[in-house]
């Protein structure tokens, strides 16, 4: 049984990991009907290309669901994960909004021959066309068979080479047969791009955020968006932000007085990539601090109340009258 200053103390934590996350939040712009800028073009699958990588994407999910399980088991060590954090990395295994389908983003299609080839590079690149081309691939493998994937990994003794056979010939067929050559008149795929690491750190950090159950949907900008519209990460905040609203609830009176008093103060807009990044850390470093001195004093408050529940300590009480007092108070009411 869980005792209440246990439950007092993980709640008080819990409140200061989602003040912490919507301060961060807080950094950033959601949606793009601020913005006007030209509108980019959106990578979409190439159809015609599925069929030609289909096997060889099979063969890579197989690889990455036996290591990604591996490395579960490993974090997880002493403690058995179950089959349901098994379904988890399947069902997520071609999720471009999840961790578990990075792999694709390393993936490179290149043309050898009348083949075509998924080269893995050392680091992620942009998700374009070829990228959107392996998810729309990796989807259509993985269709329902994530739970007999599960099973099969849940079980001792699960292989690389078992699970390969299991997927792609048993259960999506993805290797049955020969694989379509290249057409003639196939148009090449755009080059491998890859990203630059502030950015894919920074994809990690908002998709992280965006996992929250409660966190506001997020978006990040690219350089070339920040350069073209400085206002994305300036302008300022204005005081009917209701994250502002709820974080000076948490502060006291003089916090709260300044952080109006700043409020007010028009920020200068962001000329450069490297004044955003910045900017950025300034900000999530003043508002981490604050979200601290704030959950202190939770803490501080609850860990009082515990140390008096434990210790048994109750209200003082004031005295009951003497005898001769109330002897005293009856004759004078007589009088």
């Amino acid at each position: 049984m869980i005792g209440p200053g246990v439950r007092l103390a993980t709640m008080s934590s819990r409140r200061f990991s989602m003040i912490l996350l919507l301060l961060l939040a807080g950094v950033f712009i959601s949606g793009l009907e601020q913005v006007n800028a030209d509108k980019k073009v959106v990578a979409t699958a190439r159809k015609e290309d599925i069929p030609l990588i289909k096997c060889s994407v099979c063969e890579v999910i197989a690889k990455q669901l036996v290591r990604q399980v591996k490395d579960k088991r490993e974090k997880a060590a002493p403690r058995k994960i179950t089959e349901l954090e098994i379904i988890d990395v399947a069902e997520n295994i071609c999720n471009m909004k999840k961790e578990e389908s990075d792999w694709i983003l390393k993936l490179d299609i290149v043309e050898k021959g009348d083949k075509l080839q998924l080269v893995e590079q050392q680091e992620e690149g942009v998700c374009n066309t070829e990228c959107k081309t392996i998810e729309r691939a990796c989807r259509e493998v993985m269709g329902d068979h994530d739970t007999d994937l599960a099973e099969y990994l849940y079980k001792a003794g699960a292989t690389r080479a078992g699970l390969t056979k299991l997927l792609c010939k048993d259960l999506s067929k993805a290797c049955v047969g020969k694989t379509p050559r290249v057409p003639k008149d196939r148009v090449p795929g755009e080059a491998f791009t890859p990203k630059g690491g502030k950015e894919a750190e920074m994809e990690k950090l908002m998709r992280s955020l965006n996992d929250v159950p409660g966190a506001p949907s997020m978006k990040m900008f690219s350089r070339e968006e920040l350069q073209k519209n400085p206002g994305l990460m300036g302008g300022g905040r204005g005081s009917d932000d209701p994250d502002a609203e709820d974080e000076e609830e948490d502060e006291d009176e003089d916090e709260g007085e300044t952080d109006a008093k700043t409020s007010q103060v028009k920020k200068p807009l962001v000329k450069t990539w490297g004044d955003s990044v910045s900017k950025l850390s300034n900000e999530v470093g003043a508002r981490t601090q604050k979200a601290i001195r704030t959950a202190s004093k939770s803490v501080n408050k609850a860990m009082r109340t515990i140390s008096s529940w434990w210790n048994g300590k109750k209200p003082a009480r004031k005295a009951a009258p003497s005898s001769g007092a109330r002897q005293k108070a009856s004759s004078h009411g007589e009088l």
